[in-house]
């Protein structure tokens, strides 16, 4: 491994939190494939327009109960990874909070698609607790409104139909062009610009290894591919990485 550039940047996507309970979306028993019509739910153009799809959206929230998932071994192992002594840089796909939870310190995760932990209105921008607002669908308000200005809430996510905040996905792009090893956990890698991380990554010099249980379209330019479970291949992956440190 390249000892000049040390920086070991990971990609994590939907995979790697399906051990805590949260599904994924693309997979063969993802979101999508039970249930195509749920991703309006998470498209702004259906959800700014019609109240019924908020509604569905609020009850998801609530069934999905992602606010109360704990962290997995996949999660566990990239708090080990960093506590090593290895530098790292997170990157994640996941609005989920549990690379946080988990333990690794918050200036070291990178949430490219937001937090699902915040909501934020669509008319004021201001934010709030995401609990708080679920709190108040459970006590009977099927749309819960800004309490600021009436205006809708959202997520503090990246829905589909929105762009990527370019200051995040610019200091994910420094970060695959200045790293030596990019592992992508749990990602189909399908869906840009962050599909576009991998292939800067390897361009400017960095090994590429992937762990996912479906073929991802960079398999043939990585130096290795993991099929194995993420919640058991992560842990043996990063005692390795960190032996071959030692």
């Amino acid at each position: 491994m390249n000892t000049k550039r040390p920086l070991i940047a990971v990609l994590t996507g939907a995979g790697i939190s399906t051990d805590s309970g949260i599904p994924d979306y693309r997979g063969p028993q993802g979101l999508w494939q039970r249930d195509p019509s749920a991703q309006e739910l998470v498209t702004l153009g259906p959800y700014r327009a019609d109240p019924e799809v908020r509604r569905r959206a609020w009850l998801m929230r609530l069934e999905t109960g992602a606010l109360a998932a704990e962290p997995n071994a996949g999660h566990r192992a990239l708090v080990d990874l960093e506590r090593s002594g290895l530098p790292l840089r997170v990157l994640t796909q996941n609005v989920d909070g549990l690379h946080q939870r988990a333990g690794l310190p918050a200036r070291k995760v990178l949430e490219l698609h937001g937090t699902a932990r915040e909501v934020q209105c669509l008319r004021c921008r201001v934010t709030g607790d995401m609990a708080e607002a679920l709190a108040r669908v459970e006590a009977g308000e099927p749309d819960p409104a800004c309490r600021a200005c009436g205006g809708i809430l959202k997520p503090r996510t990246v829905m589909f139909g929105e762009n990527l905040d370019p200051e995040v996905l610019g200091q994910a792009d420094s970060i695959a062009r200045a790293c030596d090893l990019f592992i992508a956990v749990g990602t189909s890698l399908q869906v840009f610009p962050v599909a576009a991380l991998p292939y800067n990554a390897v361009q400017t010099g960095a090994r590429l290894i992937i762990l996912n249980a479906e073929p991802t379209p960079y398999d043939e330019a990585a130096d290795e591919v993991i099929r194995e479970p993420i919640s058991r291949a992560l842990p043996e992956l990063v005692r390795r990485l960190v032996a071959e440190r030692a």
